[in-house]
């Protein structure tokens, strides 16, 4: 009988051990939450994802070599041609999924700075592979389908101008 729990317990540690290779942790992606007033009226920049057109904040993996907000600072630039300062401290995150068409779905912790823009170009490096709009938060809510970046976006509505 011993024997039979022992052969139990390997096959069970077996098995969880091959979930967690299939299950793995979140992955961490810095978003710029790019705004600006505009008549009295705050508005947000989205981009649409490459491949699937989903309408999203600019964001992209940690660059090693730069701060956070750095790294925000330059999505926004190479994604949205979004030229600006990004604040040092996050203001939010969101679990987020990472992915295209048909393919793998990565869990992705999302990690918001707010970037004061200054102003934009016309050229940048995904210009021709993304669609950029810059929108009222209530218009980007109902655009964006990720529910954790329509609570960011709530949040940013309940700031003063």
């Amino acid at each position: 009988m011993a024997q039979l729990y022992s052969a139990i317990d390997t096959r069970t540690s077996w098995f969880q051990n091959l979930l967690l290779l299939f299950r793995r942790p979140s992955r961490l992606q810095i978003a710029a939450l790019c705004h600006r007033l505009r008549d009295g009226e705050r508005e947000v920049l989205l981009v649409t994802t490459k491949s699937t057109h989903r309408w999203i904040l600019p964001k992209g993996w940690p660059i090693m070599s730069l701060k956070a907000h750095h790294t925000a600072a330059v999505e926004a630039f190479e994604e949205a041609g979004v030229i600006g300062n990004a604040q040092k401290k996050p203001f939010a995150s969101f679990q987020s999924h990472k992915g295209g068409e048909g393919g793998l779905q990565l869990r992705t912790e999302v990690l918001v700075f707010l970037v004061d823009v200054e102003s934009t170009t016309s050229s940048f490096p995904d210009k021709d592979e993304r669609d950029v709009r810059w929108l009222p938060i209530q218009e980007a809510m109902r655009l964006a389908g990720d529910p954790g970046l329509v609570k960011v976006l709530r949040k940013l509505e309940n700031l003063p101008n």
